[in-house]
């Protein structure tokens, strides 16, 4: 039975799961998608709900509620990361696995998706309670968990040392040291070289890409950078590396523009030292919504969700946006940027450069051999490259944009491996 378009979703007030859906839908449609594979696809395979009960330094006990999302397991284990944030749903984590199946299917990685986290403020936690925190949060996945069955790796206020811990937690409950259960170790731990700088390596590789197709000159090419993190701040180190201006960059602390180039070296040093952009000297302060408004070549918003939407799309004057973000785009503002010509780089694909090197970690654990940084770096070339040039071929094919492109090229393969597959009953 082919698919049939849904009742209209209402968006006045847009989730990550209603955007996400909202894209799925777009592709599902011009793909002639079967119902019965839209039903299945749709739909998260697990969600679950978990309560990690710790006792805090004044030995009273605090109970935090955790999540894990598996969306799909169609084309291998469900891969994707845990993140500690107090404001974060189970709506925001099935979009997000969503995205990850999405994204692993994007650039023809043997994953499906998954998102994880905890409801917690790591601000005000001490490492002890966190230590806490991430090893119960695994003790109560250890059936969900595993390296041919559901793949973690950092996220938002997550790190090296928190999958230290979660590898550790599964591990003594498998009495034998199991590195492959995570990705984004420490290096000691079996973690692969090139993993951390992975995401800004690959927004650099897809917007050079962009830049080639819109014929605009690498060399002096003007970039925004919203975020500056580990995605937003490696970004705009290999971009600066490869000879474009970076006019304006930003963190929670604010922003700062200069028009003749921001010295990257030195505000990656100072936000190192500072733990913030706070106080940089080497620009004009401005704030992050104004940073988004820069006339530029390159707009990389790289910090969280849903910061261009519809109210401020009209007022962007980037000519690609390259989203090195999950989902810093709302499904209303898609529209409002096409219209205008703007070329977005969709994160699904943009982003895809972390979860790729996480393959690469997961393969060399499992064969015990680790690759020199220079075969990581060529892989990761070629994988990301291979993806853009796919996305922007479907996206011709179908006369669309890159994200509904890219939605077309990840459902497509992910769809086609359910049918070979079938479905158990």
């Amino acid at each position: 039975m082919p698919y049939k378009e849904p009742a209209p979703i209402n968006l006045d007030s847009e989730s990550p799961f209603e955007s996400m859906m909202e894209r799925f839908e777009h592709a599902a449609r011009l793909l002639n998608l079967d119902r019965g594979l839209f039903e299945f696809l749709k739909v998260p395979e697990r969600q679950i709900i978990v309560a990690i009960p710790i006792q805090m330094d004044d030995g009273s006990v605090q109970v935090f509620e955790g999540y894990r999302v598996i969306h799909s397991i169609a084309r291998g284990p469900s891969k994707g990361g845990i993140r500690f944030a107090p404001d974060i749903t189970l709506d925001e984590m099935k979009a997000l696995a969503a995205w990850m199946t999405w994204k692993c299917a994007v650039v023809n990685l043997p994953f499906g998706g998954a998102k994880g986290g905890v409801v917690c403020d790591p601000a005000v936690l001490t490492p002890v309670q966190l230590e806490k925190i991430a090893r119960r949060y695994t003790a109560n996945l250890l059936d969900t968990f595993g390296p041919e069955k559901d793949i973690p790796a950092p996220d938002l206020n997550t790190n090296e040392q928190i999958m230290a811990w979660v590898m550790d937690t599964y591990s003594m409950h498998a009495r034998h040291t199991v590195t492959s259960v995570v990705t984004g170790k420490p290096k000691i731990l079996g973690g692969s070289l090139g993993r951390r700088e992975a995401t800004g390596r690959g927004c650099m590789i897809v917007t050079k890409e962009a830049l080639d197709r819109l014929r605009i000159p690498v060399n002096g090419a003007t970039v925004a950078v919203q975020g500056f993190g580990n995605v937003g701040s490696m970004s705009a180190f290999f971009l600066h590396g490869l000879g474009c201006k970076i006019i304006a960059i930003s963190d929670v602390s604010g922003g700062y523009y200069n028009p003749d180039g921001i010295d990257i070296p030195r505000a990656i040093d100072h936000a190192r030292q500072q733990r913030s952009l706070r106080g940089f000297a080497g620009g004009e302060s401005i704030t992050n919504e104004e940073l988004l408004e820069l006339p530029c070549d390159v707009l990389l918003p790289a910090a969280r969700e849903d910061q261009i939407t519809a109210e401020n799309a009209g007022r962007i004057k980037a000519k690609i946006i390259c989203e090195g973000a999950n989902g810093p785009t709302t499904a209303h503002a898609d529209p409002i940027l096409e219209s205008r010509g703007i070329l977005v780089i969709p994160d699904i694909l943009a982003n895809a450069g972390g979860v790729t090197v996480s393959y690469f970690e997961w393969v060399q654990d499992r064969m015990g051999y680790f690759w020199p940084l220079e075969q990581v770096n060529d892989g990761l070339e070629r994988i990301i490259r291979e993806g853009f040039h796919d996305v922007f071929d479907t996206a011709e094919q179908y006369h669309v944009s890159l994200r509904i492109g890219a939605y077309i090229l990840a459902i497509d393969r992910v769809a086609q491996a359910v049918k070979v597959r079938g479905i158990y009953a």
